[in-house]
Protein backbone atom coordinates (compact mmCIF):
# COMPACT_ATOMS: atom_id res chain seq x y z
CA UNK A 1 0.00 0.00 0.00
CA UNK A 2 1.46 3.38 -0.96
CA UNK A 3 0.55 6.85 0.24
CA UNK A 4 -1.90 7.30 -2.66
CA UNK A 5 -4.06 4.41 -1.48
CA UNK A 6 -6.93 5.51 0.75
CA UNK A 7 -10.53 4.63 1.40
CA UNK A 8 -12.85 7.18 -0.17
CA UNK A 9 -16.03 7.36 1.95
CA UNK A 10 -17.99 9.28 -0.69
CA UNK A 11 -20.02 7.75 -3.55
CA UNK A 12 -18.21 9.89 -6.17
CA UNK A 13 -14.64 11.08 -6.47
CA UNK A 14 -13.20 14.29 -7.92
CA UNK A 15 -9.80 14.39 -9.56
CA UNK A 16 -7.42 16.75 -7.75
CA UNK A 17 -5.94 19.76 -9.55
CA UNK A 18 -2.32 20.63 -8.88
CA UNK A 19 -1.24 24.12 -9.90
CA UNK A 20 0.59 27.18 -8.66
CA UNK A 21 -2.56 29.21 -9.34
CA UNK A 22 -6.05 28.04 -10.16
CA UNK A 23 -9.26 29.78 -11.16
CA UNK A 24 -12.45 27.74 -10.91
CA UNK A 25 -15.71 28.65 -12.64
CA UNK A 26 -18.52 26.74 -14.35
CA UNK A 27 -17.35 27.94 -17.80
CA UNK A 28 -13.80 27.60 -19.19
CA UNK A 29 -13.78 31.05 -20.82
CA UNK A 30 -14.49 32.68 -17.46
CA UNK A 31 -11.72 30.65 -15.83
CA UNK A 32 -9.37 31.74 -18.61
CA UNK A 33 -10.35 35.37 -17.97
CA UNK A 34 -9.24 35.02 -14.37
CA UNK A 35 -6.00 33.30 -15.33
CA UNK A 36 -5.21 36.12 -17.76
CA UNK A 37 -5.20 38.53 -14.84
CA UNK A 38 -2.80 36.33 -12.91
CA UNK A 39 -0.49 36.10 -15.93
CA UNK A 40 -0.53 39.91 -16.14
CA UNK A 41 0.67 40.18 -12.56
CA UNK A 42 -2.70 40.56 -10.92
CA UNK A 43 -3.83 38.93 -7.71
CA UNK A 44 -6.77 36.78 -6.67
CA UNK A 45 -9.10 39.77 -6.44
CA UNK A 46 -8.26 40.83 -10.01
CA UNK A 47 -8.83 37.27 -11.21
CA UNK A 48 -12.16 36.95 -9.38
CA UNK A 49 -13.51 40.19 -10.86
CA UNK A 50 -12.43 39.26 -14.39
CA UNK A 51 -14.00 35.82 -14.05
CA UNK A 52 -17.23 37.27 -12.64
CA UNK A 53 -17.48 39.78 -15.48
CA UNK A 54 -16.95 37.02 -18.05
CA UNK A 55 -19.66 34.91 -16.43
CA UNK A 56 -22.22 37.63 -17.18
CA UNK A 57 -21.51 36.97 -20.86
CA UNK A 58 -20.98 33.22 -21.07
CA UNK A 59 -23.87 32.30 -18.77
CA UNK A 60 -26.09 35.35 -19.25
CA UNK A 61 -29.35 33.86 -17.99
CA UNK A 62 -27.64 32.75 -14.76
CA UNK A 63 -25.46 35.81 -14.15
CA UNK A 64 -25.80 39.42 -15.19
CA UNK A 65 -24.78 43.03 -14.71
CA UNK A 66 -28.00 43.38 -12.72
CA UNK A 67 -26.69 41.03 -10.01
CA UNK A 68 -25.66 41.55 -6.40
CA UNK A 69 -22.36 40.39 -4.95
CA UNK A 70 -20.93 39.29 -1.61
CA UNK A 71 -17.29 38.65 -0.73
CA UNK A 72 -15.20 37.55 2.23
CA UNK A 73 -11.51 38.25 1.77
CA UNK A 74 -8.45 37.40 3.89
CA UNK A 75 -5.61 39.89 3.47
CA UNK A 76 -3.09 37.92 5.54
CA UNK A 77 -4.04 39.68 8.75
CA UNK A 78 -7.80 39.99 8.95
CA UNK A 79 -11.06 39.04 7.26
CA UNK A 80 -12.94 41.69 5.32
CA UNK A 81 -16.57 41.34 4.30
CA UNK A 82 -18.24 43.14 1.41
CA UNK A 83 -22.01 43.37 1.05
CA UNK A 84 -22.69 44.61 -2.47
CA UNK A 85 -26.42 43.99 -2.52
CA UNK A 86 -28.34 47.02 -3.68
CA UNK A 87 -31.36 48.55 -1.92
CA UNK A 88 -34.93 48.74 -3.13
CA UNK A 89 -36.03 51.73 -5.21
CA UNK A 90 -36.97 54.65 -2.98
CA UNK A 91 -40.53 54.61 -4.33
CA UNK A 92 -41.13 51.11 -2.97
CA UNK A 93 -43.41 51.50 0.03
CA UNK A 94 -46.26 49.38 1.38
CA UNK A 95 -48.63 51.88 -0.24
CA UNK A 96 -46.88 51.50 -3.62
CA UNK A 97 -47.53 47.74 -3.66
CA UNK A 98 -51.01 48.03 -2.14
CA UNK A 99 -52.10 50.34 -4.95
CA UNK A 100 -50.36 48.45 -7.73
CA UNK A 101 -51.37 44.97 -6.56
CA UNK A 102 -54.75 45.42 -4.81
CA UNK A 103 -56.67 42.77 -2.99
CA UNK A 104 -53.65 41.34 -1.23
CA UNK A 105 -52.12 39.87 -4.38
CA UNK A 106 -48.43 39.22 -4.03
CA UNK A 107 -45.88 41.28 -5.99
CA UNK A 108 -44.42 39.46 -9.00
CA UNK A 109 -41.43 37.17 -8.68
CA UNK A 110 -40.02 38.47 -11.99
CA UNK A 111 -39.77 41.85 -13.62
CA UNK A 112 -39.09 45.40 -12.48
CA UNK A 113 -41.11 45.12 -9.28
CA UNK A 114 -39.02 42.17 -8.14
CA UNK A 115 -35.57 43.74 -8.66
CA UNK A 116 -33.45 45.99 -6.46
CA UNK A 117 -30.60 48.31 -7.44
CA UNK A 118 -27.83 46.04 -8.80
CA UNK A 119 -24.79 46.01 -6.53
CA UNK A 120 -22.32 43.70 -8.26
CA UNK A 121 -20.54 46.35 -10.32
CA UNK A 122 -20.14 48.60 -7.31
CA UNK A 123 -18.74 45.61 -5.48
CA UNK A 124 -16.22 44.91 -8.24
CA UNK A 125 -15.03 48.52 -8.12
CA UNK A 126 -14.77 48.51 -4.31
CA UNK A 127 -12.77 45.26 -4.29
CA UNK A 128 -10.48 46.49 -7.05
CA UNK A 129 -9.79 49.82 -5.37
CA UNK A 130 -9.04 48.30 -1.99
CA UNK A 131 -7.29 45.04 -2.83
CA UNK A 132 -6.64 44.77 -6.57
CA UNK A 133 -3.32 45.34 -8.34
CA UNK A 134 -4.28 45.88 -11.98
CA UNK A 135 -6.19 48.84 -13.47
CA UNK A 136 -9.93 48.24 -13.26
CA UNK A 137 -10.38 48.54 -17.03
CA UNK A 138 -7.99 45.62 -17.56
CA UNK A 139 -10.24 43.35 -15.55
CA UNK A 140 -13.16 43.71 -17.95
CA UNK A 141 -11.14 43.22 -21.16
CA UNK A 142 -11.76 39.45 -21.45
CA UNK A 143 -15.52 39.81 -20.94
CA UNK A 144 -15.69 42.58 -23.55
CA UNK A 145 -13.74 40.48 -26.06
CA UNK A 146 -15.96 37.44 -25.52
CA UNK A 147 -19.13 39.53 -25.88
CA UNK A 148 -17.92 41.14 -29.11
CA UNK A 149 -16.55 38.10 -30.90
CA UNK A 150 -19.11 35.69 -29.49
CA UNK A 151 -18.78 32.14 -28.21
CA UNK A 152 -20.22 28.73 -29.02
CA UNK A 153 -23.02 27.88 -26.60
CA UNK A 154 -22.29 24.67 -24.61
CA UNK A 155 -24.77 22.03 -23.53
CA UNK A 156 -25.47 23.01 -19.92
CA UNK A 157 -25.73 26.72 -20.71
CA UNK A 158 -28.18 25.94 -23.51
CA UNK A 159 -30.32 23.92 -21.08
CA UNK A 160 -30.41 26.76 -18.55
CA UNK A 161 -31.18 29.24 -21.32
CA UNK A 162 -34.10 27.20 -22.63
CA UNK A 163 -35.52 26.73 -19.12
CA UNK A 164 -35.29 30.47 -18.39
CA UNK A 165 -36.90 31.37 -21.71
CA UNK A 166 -40.18 29.75 -20.78
CA UNK A 167 -40.48 32.00 -17.73
CA UNK A 168 -38.88 35.20 -19.01
CA UNK A 169 -39.93 35.42 -22.67
CA UNK A 170 -42.65 37.93 -21.86
CA UNK A 171 -40.46 40.23 -19.79
CA UNK A 172 -39.66 43.56 -21.52
CA UNK A 173 -36.33 43.43 -23.31
CA UNK A 174 -35.63 39.74 -22.73
CA UNK A 175 -36.33 38.52 -26.23
CA UNK A 176 -34.45 41.43 -27.79
CA UNK A 177 -31.26 40.64 -25.87
CA UNK A 178 -31.38 36.92 -25.23
CA UNK A 179 -33.40 35.41 -28.08
CA UNK A 180 -31.65 36.63 -31.24
CA UNK A 181 -33.22 33.78 -33.24
CA UNK A 182 -36.58 34.08 -31.53
CA UNK A 183 -35.56 31.20 -29.25
CA UNK A 184 -32.78 30.12 -26.96
CA UNK A 185 -29.58 29.35 -28.88
CA UNK A 186 -28.86 25.75 -29.71
CA UNK A 187 -25.70 23.91 -28.72
CA UNK A 188 -22.78 25.10 -30.82
CA UNK A 189 -24.44 28.28 -32.14
CA UNK A 190 -22.40 31.47 -31.98
CA UNK A 191 -23.88 34.00 -29.57
CA UNK A 192 -22.67 37.59 -29.64
CA UNK A 193 -23.74 40.08 -26.99
CA UNK A 194 -22.97 43.49 -28.48
CA UNK A 195 -25.14 45.43 -26.05
CA UNK A 196 -23.38 43.93 -23.04
CA UNK A 197 -20.00 44.69 -24.64
CA UNK A 198 -20.94 48.37 -24.97
CA UNK A 199 -22.11 48.47 -21.37
CA UNK A 200 -18.94 46.81 -20.11
CA UNK A 201 -16.78 49.28 -22.06
CA UNK A 202 -18.58 52.21 -20.47
CA UNK A 203 -18.25 50.61 -17.03
CA UNK A 204 -14.54 49.92 -17.61
CA UNK A 205 -13.78 53.43 -18.84
CA UNK A 206 -15.58 55.13 -15.94
CA UNK A 207 -14.81 52.63 -13.12
CA UNK A 208 -18.50 51.94 -12.78
CA UNK A 209 -19.71 55.54 -12.75
CA UNK A 210 -21.63 55.09 -16.02
CA UNK A 211 -23.72 52.41 -14.32
CA UNK A 212 -24.60 54.40 -11.23
CA UNK A 213 -24.90 57.94 -12.48
CA UNK A 214 -24.13 58.12 -16.19
CA UNK A 215 -25.51 56.83 -19.45
CA UNK A 216 -26.38 53.33 -18.25
CA UNK A 217 -28.22 54.59 -15.16
CA UNK A 218 -30.16 57.02 -17.33
CA UNK A 219 -31.07 54.27 -19.79
CA UNK A 220 -32.16 51.96 -16.98
CA UNK A 221 -34.34 54.67 -15.44
CA UNK A 222 -35.98 55.38 -18.82
CA UNK A 223 -36.61 51.69 -19.40
CA UNK A 224 -38.09 51.36 -15.92
CA UNK A 225 -40.46 54.28 -16.45
CA UNK A 226 -41.56 53.01 -19.86
CA UNK A 227 -42.51 49.63 -18.41
CA UNK A 228 -44.11 50.69 -15.14
CA UNK A 229 -41.13 50.28 -12.82
CA UNK A 230 -40.03 52.52 -9.96
CA UNK A 231 -36.29 52.95 -10.57
CA UNK A 232 -34.88 56.47 -10.91
CA UNK A 233 -31.41 57.78 -11.68
CA UNK A 234 -31.25 58.90 -8.05
CA UNK A 235 -31.73 55.29 -6.88
CA UNK A 236 -28.62 54.26 -8.78
CA UNK A 237 -26.58 57.32 -7.82
CA UNK A 238 -27.26 56.83 -4.11
CA UNK A 239 -25.94 53.26 -4.03
CA UNK A 240 -22.72 52.40 -2.16
CA UNK A 241 -21.43 48.89 -1.35
CA UNK A 242 -20.81 48.25 2.34
CA UNK A 243 -17.70 46.89 4.02
CA UNK A 244 -18.92 44.74 6.91
CA UNK A 245 -17.46 42.60 9.69
CA UNK A 246 -18.08 38.92 8.93
CA UNK A 247 -20.00 36.87 11.48
CA UNK A 248 -18.86 33.39 12.50
CA UNK A 249 -19.65 30.19 14.36
CA UNK A 250 -17.26 27.61 15.78
CA UNK A 251 -18.08 24.01 14.97
CA UNK A 252 -16.04 21.02 16.17
CA UNK A 253 -12.66 22.73 15.86
CA UNK A 254 -13.46 24.76 12.74
CA UNK A 255 -14.82 28.27 12.26
CA UNK A 256 -17.23 29.21 9.49
CA UNK A 257 -17.49 32.88 8.48
CA UNK A 258 -20.42 34.51 6.68
CA UNK A 259 -21.66 37.95 5.66
CA UNK A 260 -24.15 39.32 8.23
CA UNK A 261 -27.75 40.15 7.32
CA UNK A 262 -29.32 41.39 5.12
CA UNK A 263 -27.75 38.29 3.55
CA UNK A 264 -28.81 34.76 4.43
CA UNK A 265 -25.39 33.36 5.33
CA UNK A 266 -26.39 33.36 8.98
CA UNK A 267 -28.61 30.36 8.18
CA UNK A 268 -25.52 28.18 7.72
CA UNK A 269 -24.16 29.31 11.09
CA UNK A 270 -27.48 28.62 12.82
CA UNK A 271 -27.61 25.16 11.22
CA UNK A 272 -24.15 24.39 12.59
CA UNK A 273 -25.34 25.43 16.04
CA UNK A 274 -28.20 22.94 15.73
CA UNK A 275 -25.94 20.19 14.37
CA UNK A 276 -23.50 20.63 17.24
CA UNK A 277 -26.18 19.00 19.43
CA UNK A 278 -26.11 15.83 17.33
CA UNK A 279 -23.49 13.10 16.89
CA UNK A 280 -23.17 13.64 13.15
CA UNK A 281 -19.70 12.06 13.15
CA UNK A 282 -21.23 8.84 14.45
CA UNK A 283 -23.58 8.59 11.49
CA UNK A 284 -22.72 6.99 8.16
CA UNK A 285 -21.03 9.51 5.87
CA UNK A 286 -23.68 10.92 3.54
CA UNK A 287 -26.08 8.30 4.85
CA UNK A 288 -29.81 8.94 5.25
CA UNK A 289 -29.58 9.76 8.98
CA UNK A 290 -26.78 12.26 8.40
CA UNK A 291 -28.50 13.89 5.45
CA UNK A 292 -31.83 14.03 7.27
CA UNK A 293 -30.51 15.84 10.34
CA UNK A 294 -28.56 18.32 8.17
CA UNK A 295 -31.58 19.06 5.98
CA UNK A 296 -33.83 19.59 9.00
CA UNK A 297 -31.24 21.88 10.60
CA UNK A 298 -31.19 24.07 7.49
CA UNK A 299 -34.99 24.11 7.29
CA UNK A 300 -35.23 25.31 10.89
CA UNK A 301 -32.53 27.90 10.34
CA UNK A 302 -34.20 29.29 7.23
CA UNK A 303 -37.57 29.45 9.00
CA UNK A 304 -36.05 31.99 11.38
CA UNK A 305 -34.04 33.76 8.68
CA UNK A 306 -37.23 34.37 6.69
CA UNK A 307 -38.98 35.58 9.84
CA UNK A 308 -36.30 37.80 11.36
CA UNK A 309 -33.54 38.75 8.91
CA UNK A 310 -33.57 42.11 7.17
CA UNK A 311 -31.36 45.17 7.14
CA UNK A 312 -29.56 45.13 10.50
CA UNK A 313 -31.10 48.44 11.49
CA UNK A 314 -34.59 46.97 11.07
CA UNK A 315 -34.11 43.60 12.78
CA UNK A 316 -35.95 42.99 16.04
CA UNK A 317 -33.74 39.99 16.90
CA UNK A 318 -29.99 40.56 16.89
CA UNK A 319 -27.38 38.43 15.14
CA UNK A 320 -25.84 37.67 18.54
CA UNK A 321 -29.16 36.35 19.82
CA UNK A 322 -29.69 34.18 16.75
CA UNK A 323 -26.23 32.63 17.11
CA UNK A 324 -26.36 32.16 20.88
CA UNK A 325 -26.09 28.52 21.92
CA UNK A 326 -29.19 29.00 24.07
CA UNK A 327 -31.26 30.26 21.11
CA UNK A 328 -34.13 28.04 20.09
CA UNK A 329 -35.24 28.27 16.46
CA UNK A 330 -38.89 28.73 15.65
CA UNK A 331 -40.83 25.58 14.85
CA UNK A 332 -41.88 25.27 11.24
CA UNK A 333 -45.55 25.87 10.58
Amino acid sequence: MNHFDFANPYPTARLPVFARNAVSTSHPLAAQAGLRMLWKGGNAVDAAIAAAAAMTIVEPVSNGLGSDAFAILWDGKALHGLNASGPAPKAWTPDYFAKKYPGGSAPPKRGLDSATVPGAIGGWVALSERFGKLPFADLLEPAIEIAERGYLVPIVVRQKWADATEELRGQPGFAQSFLPWGRAPNVGELFRFAGAARALRAIAETKGRAFYGGEIAEALARFSKEHGGAFTVEDFAAYRPEWVQPISKDYRGHTLHEIPPNGQGIAALMALGILSKFDVAGMKVDGPDSQHVQIEAMKLAFADVYKHCAELSHMEVTVEQMLDDAYRPAARS
